[in-house]
């Protein structure tokens, strides 16, 4: 086994490898990791996720700004417009198989006040316009 032996992959709830030289004492370093793995995910962005940041940013959307890759408590948010309490996400495959954690974290997000819309990464590749109007719709009912 290699030197991360001891940091199972992300795909099973682990860090991964690299990650390990943020580790202190057996404790995470939640900052560091977080804006370490925010600017991983912003440059790592999938293809649903690029297409779709080139509609909501420079205020496009009912003027509104959006943020990528905001964390949020234990969460690192795909997009979110922080005035209006939006939160939108972008799911790929994987979350057929993490339903109820993906539940769980829209019933927490949804307690402390946010709104959550969430997409297959297929309806924004497939149906930009449709995902446009969904999310102008939901500004709109604020």
């Amino acid at each position: 086994m290699g030197a991360n032996s001891d940091f199972p992959s992300p795909s099973r709830g682990g860090l991964g490898k690299g990650w390990d030289g943020y580790i202190l004492l057996g404790q995470t370093n939640k900052s560091i990791l977080s804006k370490r793995l925010q600017r991983t995910l912003r440059n790592e962005m999938t293809d649903a996720e690029k297409a779709l940041w080139r509609v909501l940013r420079s205020r496009q959307v009912s003027g509104l700004k959006f943020r990528r890759q905001h964390p949020f408590g234990d969460y690192i948010l795909d997009f979110v417009c922080l005035e209006n309490k939006l939160i939108i996400e972008v799911d790929g495959g994987q979350h057929g198989e993490r339903a109820q954690e993906d539940e769980t974290r829209t019933q927490n997000l949804l307690t402390a006040g946010f709104r959550v819309l969430r997409f297959w990464n297929n309806e924004v590749l497939q149906e930009i316009e449709a995902v446009k109007e969904r999310i102008w719709r939901a500004v709109e009912e604020e």
